[in-house]
């Protein structure tokens, strides 16, 4: 056998033996990301409910279409409420991520509404789909909010972070009770974010490894990851929408952010942030940060 035989029977083996771990490996990583708990923001010595803050607040669960019970807080603005906000978390995180903005949200005299997404924090639900069944159950939040508080909770708003800027996308494209969106650190599609993950895990660039995963992960959990594009939703959303991203996001290209801004619909705003991560958005333009949410939600919520 001459060297080049043996080298092209080496990559062969390569792939097969690479596909085979997909195919295993690949929809347990998609459809069930590790969940993150108390315990990860215990040990970072941050607060874990709103009470820590000493924010007043209401504990309950609620039951989406798919009669999976998510956990959820509420956090009534102490006078008349300018507007009722979600804030929506990233994947494998929960809603103790957003209790610091939500307390910059309730000083400004909003509500603020937080649940753990299906299959994340002590929510149920056995998949994460990043918003192809999620985008429904932000639906079924506004409807059981909605019954809860009656007339008060002013025009609603939604702030996403990461797959919850992704949901926030596609539940506006579906949802007009929806008034105003601020996504931040999104992806444009499923399909492509999933190439850009498994080139920074597993060094391969090929498409077909991602094809594997996501058709096993389509039969498993019942979806199609091609419908799953805050990028297509942008079509039907036709509210204010602020897309936040830090200039040095290592998992999400802040240039997605950039297209997604140029296909949004008018009235839209681009807040790209030097120096910021994934992660530390806020940590880094701090008060600058949170001037230009609340002040975005002030201006379209009102």
């Amino acid at each position: 056998m001459t060297l080049i035989a043996g080298l092209f029977f080496a990559i062969i083996a390569f792939a097969f033996a690479a596909t085979l771990v997909i195919f295993a490996v690949g929809p347990i990583m998609v459809l069930n990301p590790r969940r993150r708990g108390e315990d990860f923001y215990r040990k970072r010595g941050e607060s874990l409910s709103p009470a820590d803050l000493q924010l007043p607040f209401q504990e309950f669960w609620f039951e989406n279409r798919d009669h999976q019970r998510l956990h959820a807080w509420f956090i009534p603005a102490n006078d008349a409420a300018r507007g009722t906000i979600f804030y929506m978390h990233g994947v494998g995180d929960n809603k103790i991520s957003g209790l610091r903005l939500a307390q910059v949200f309730h000083s400004r005299h909003f509500n603020v509404m937080m649940y753990d997404s299906r299959a994340h924090g002590r929510s149920e639900g056995r998949f994460c789909t990043y918003g192809y069944y999620e985008k429904f159950d932000v639906s079924k939040a506004i409807d059981v909010l909605t019954e809860r508080e009656k007339p008060g909770l002013g025009n609603i708003g939604l702030f996403g972070t990461s797959m919850g800027a992704a949901i926030a996308v596609q539940a506006a494209g579906i949802e007009p009770r929806i008034r105003a969106v601020v996504a931040e650190g999104c992806f444009t599609n499923l399909r492509t974010i999933t190439v850009d993950y498994q080139k920074r895990l597993l060094w391969m660039p090929w498409h077909f490894l991602r094809n594997v995963a996501m058709k096993r992960s389509e039969r498993i959990a019942h979806f199609r990851h091609r419908d799953v594009s805050p990028l297509r939703s942008l079509a039907t959303v036709n509210v204010p929408i602020m897309f936040i991203h830090g200039k040095k996001d290592g998992r999400i290209k802040y240039q997605y952010s950039e297209e997604l801004y140029a296909n949004a619909h008018d009235p839209k705003e681009l807040y790209l942030i030097d120096g910021a991560d994934h992660t530390d958005i806020h940590n880094i333009a701090q008060k600058e940060y949170e001037e230009s949410v609340a002040g975005f939600f002030e201006r379209w919520l009102k």
